[in-house]
């Protein structure tokens, strides 16, 4: 399906349902797979309305109001409602929605901030008439963004005026730091309006003082602390991310605000059944929801149901087109192997970023993509312009690291990926570090960071995350295959994708159960994902199996895409081939 210009449709226009309702606009994106950036994106959706400040606020500054009691390290104290914060540095990967809303409580401001556009959310059989058609959506939704940002202006004063005290702004200091994006589709959104994370923290923590009945900025503050968990690595903040979404629907049961955060946090912790179970009652409220919607796509994606998170990616193409959905329909497409209507919807969506973090997260994007398929040229000139547009984009700084060491650039390489471990020491850099350090002879330091895999995983555990997938990854090569293989197993009960079919038979591999793994290997190449590491596995378990001919043919195959798609994989994967080639 091409997406539709919301030009023709009658439920978008002005906001306006042809009901006469008020359609609520979230224009803060974002979730675990990736959603829109700045200030295009981002505004307050929700509603502050006075109330007494009888809510319990816990931060480092340890400051309430005369009817709050304050919990700090300064001190304790109970009360109706809790805000839990450290106030960590960063910025956010996703942008919050929320917000304070003037007026009586059941007024509702629209908004469709939602910047950028696509020339295509079809097949590579789409039609010229439907292209053309689908180009066309650039200038709408730069049009769309426009007005949207005036209506958001208006939200924004009404919070100030309200007593909110939401730190805006569109820069970042140095102290920021971006969030480290995992799987397909993370985002990087700026909080409300661009401002850094903590800032936003703690303004919502003094608007809650202020207006402590807020349900939006409670349902924000709860998406805050699941941005700040992933900022940092620490999934220890999103027990505080819970009790802020429940506070949120203590206050207003069922608000759509809260119900999308909920689905946000359920996938950042993996439970993916959850999140969708989330999304889905909040679409039920409001089916505009740009967060739900994006949430579904998600979920649906990590569930393995490939063929309904496509129909989820058009229907939230035609209620919220932008940024936050393009990219989400480009790494579905990624996923079945159409990599040019993929790369086509994502510079269309780079021509319409609007904020200098639109542009780092679209670019990163692209970078992503164009490394995936071997152009670590493109990629590196990608990862640039993303950080031209914000140079602490911590997405940005570990595929150019990646890149880097793909083309020969190693102690870059190694320089770049350890600046962001130090900032965000997550499994996905850990392992890659580790491996260079490997490659280049250093076997100390190397375990040192696969022993960190091991301590990030305990903490995520103990945070409520599922983190099998990761665990089986990394134990597979550089751990416990016994573990690897029990991880993979039951991730493998739990969601039925590429990512962890592929995970399951590497990890019957290394337990030398090629037999039993081959079924798998082939499974995750099935779709068509274009995925080098995919066939390098396929292929060791095809040589293992003694089906020469395939393994050539899958080894081969991983090489000539990505070179450099892993520090060791790779060097291994071109001597195999070299060894089958000179039996031949």
């Amino acid at each position: 399906m091409v997406p539709r210009t919301n030009d023709d449709d009658p439920e978008r226009e002005n906001g306006r349902r042809p009901d006469g309702g008020v359609v609520k606009g979230e224009n803060g994106p974002g979730m675990e797979g990736g959603s829109s950036p700045g200030t295009a994106d981002a505004t307050v959706e929700g509603g502050s309305s006075p109330g007494t400040a009888d809510a319990t606020v816990e931060s480092e500054n340890g400051a309430g109001t005369a009817d709050a009691t304050v919990e700090s390290e300064n001190g304790a104290g109970t009360a109706d409602a809790t805000v839990e914060s450290e106030n960590g540095a960063g910025t956010a990967d996703a942008t919050v929605e929320s917000g304070s809303r003037p007026a009586t409580a059941d007024a509702t401001v629209e908004s469709e901030n939602g910047a950028g556009a696509t020339d295509a959310t079809a097949s590579e059989a789409t039609g010229p008439d439907q292209r053309v058609a689908a180009l066309r959506r650039v200038s709408a939704a730069g049009r769309r963004w426009r007005r949207a940002q005036l209506a958001g202006c208006v939200v924004l004063l009404a919070v100030a005026l309200t007593g909110g005290s939401i730190a805006l702004g569109n820069t970042r200091d140095d102290g920021g730091r971006a969030v480290a994006e995992a799987g397909g589709g993370m985002s990087p959104a700026a909080l409300l309006g661009g401002g850094d994370l903590d800032a936003s923290v703690t303004g919502l923590q003094a608007h809650l003082r202020a207006q402590p009945r807020d349900f939006g900025a409670w349902a924000t503050l709860g998406l805050a602390y699941v941005e700040q968990a992933r900022v940092d690595g620490d999934p220890s903040r999103y027990p505080q991310a819970e009790k802020a979404l429940d506070r949120s629907l203590d206050l207003r049961p069922g608000n759509d605000q809260a119900l999308a955060g909920r689905a946000a946090l359920a996938a950042a912790r993996h439970d993916f059944t959850g999140a969708l179970k989330f999304a889905d009652q909040a679409l039920q409220r409001n089916p505009y929801n740009e967060r739900a919607l994006c949430s579904r796509i998600d979920t649906l994606l990590e569930l393995g149901r490939y063929d309904e998170a496509a129909q989820a990616a058009d229907t939230a193409d035609s209620r919220r087109p932008g940024i936050p959905v393009f990219t989400r329909y480009a790494y579905v497409r990624e996923l079945r192997g159409d990599v040019r209507t993929a790369r086509r919807v994502l510079e269309q969506a780079l021509d319409a970023a609007a904020t200098p973090a639109d542009t780092a997260y679209v670019a990163t994007a692209l970078g992503h993509l164009a490394w995936n398929q071997g152009d670590h040229e493109t990629a590196l000139l990608h990862y640039a312009r993303a950080l031209a547009a914000d140079d602490g984009y911590l997405p940005a700084l570990e595929g150019r690291a990646r890149a880097q060491a793909a083309s020969g650039d190693r102690a870059e390489a190694v320089r770049g990926m350890e600046a962001v471990v130090a900032r965000a020491p997550l499994p996905g850099p850990l392992v890659a570090l580790g491996e260079l350090y490997e490659e280049g002879g250093d076997q100390t330091r190397a375990r040192e960071q696969y022993a960190l895999v091991d301590a990030w995983t305990a903490l995520a555990r103990a945070g409520g995350v599922n983190v099998d997938l990761d665990t089986a990854l990394a134990a597979a090569d550089h751990g416990d295959a016994k573990l690897a293989l029990r991880a993979a197993r039951a991730e493998w009960d739990r969601r039925k994708t590429v990512h962890t079919a592929d995970a399951l038979a590497w990890a019957l591999h290394v337990n030398g159960r090629d037999e039993e793994a081959l079924p798998y290997a082939r499974r995750a190449t099935a779709t068509g994902y274009r995925n080098a590491a995919f066939l390098y596995h396929r292929g060791v378990i095809e040589l293992a199996t003694g089906r020469t001919k395939e393994a050539r043919a899958s080894l081969t195959a991983a090489v000539q895409l990505n070179p450099g798609f892993s520090p060791l994989g790779a060097r291994e994967a071109r001597a195999a081939v070299k060894s089958l080639e000179a039996d031949r």
